[in-house]
């Protein structure tokens, strides 16, 4: 039993950080919007955190249908929808 707790903070670990770094893209979009050195560079960095968001979201996912499955949920569903732990 101890080694779902494992998973378990693992999968918070994950999201967390799924979460957080998207994040930080966009803060690093801003400051370089707001410095005016390459807006082209800013709208990328954009783009790129919210491709990061949907890849995470589709990770998370997989993620949780495996540690279900790995603690013996054999009706584990890839179907849910991650979208809130995002934001989206």
């Amino acid at each position: 039993m101890e080694e779902d707790n494992v998973l378990d903070e693992l999968l918070r670990n994950i999201a967390a950080l799924l979460n957080e770094y998207p994040k930080a893209i966009e803060r690093r979009a801003a400051m370089i919007h707001a410095s005016g050195k390459d807006p082209e560079l800013a709208e990328k960095l954009v783009k790129a955190a919210d491709t990061m968001r949907d890849s995470g979201n589709l990770y998370l996912t997989w993620a949780k249908h495996f540690a279900a499955q790995a603690e013996g949920n054999t009706d584990a569903s890839s179907d849910e929808d991650e979208t809130d732990d995002f934001g989206i």
